[in-house]
């Protein structure tokens, strides 16, 4: 059952291409149902939610200098908002490598069991899984 909810949780949110990354979506709406398929333990639920709302700050900032970026433009040439353009693309970057690094943080706390258990899900996904180096201790 759980199999089945984290396939459907996985591909709706982050739809199913092949070779795409195999996101967690930490920092989503839905972070409960992370813990509870993952079956995280305690600290690690607190990790999870902290880092959920740590994500939240530094992408709402983010996204605040995208939307400046396009209102102080909208009457811009189309010259300039192609430059304009390179810059919103370095903002969405920057947000996208913000929700990686928070799953690559929870990753990096999951125990051998459940490390091999996202892996098992992203195979079936045909999701290339983030890959953790637990040979290194981050803290």
């Amino acid at each position: 059952m759980h199999r089945i909810l984290v396939i459907v949780f996985l591909s709706s949110v982050f739809g199913v291409k092949a070779q795409q990354e195999c996101a967690l979506g930490v920092g989503g709406t839905d972070y409960e149902t992370i813990a509870e398929v993952f079956q995280l333990n305690d600290e690690q639920r607190q990790s999870l939610r902290n880092w959920s709302a740590e994500l939240k700050v530094r992408n709402e900032i983010l996204g605040n200098q995208a939307e400046f970026l396009l209102k102080q433009h909208e009457e811009s040439s189309p010259e300039v908002l192609m430059t304009i353009s390179k810059e919103y693309k370095t903002i969405m970057d920057s947000m996208k490598q913000n929700v990686r690094m928070m799953d690559k943080r929870l990753l990096s706390i999951f125990n051998p069991k459940q490390y091999n258990f996202y892996v098992k899900l992203c195979d079936q996904l045909t999701l290339r899984p983030i890959y953790i180096n637990r040979s290194v201790d981050e803290k």
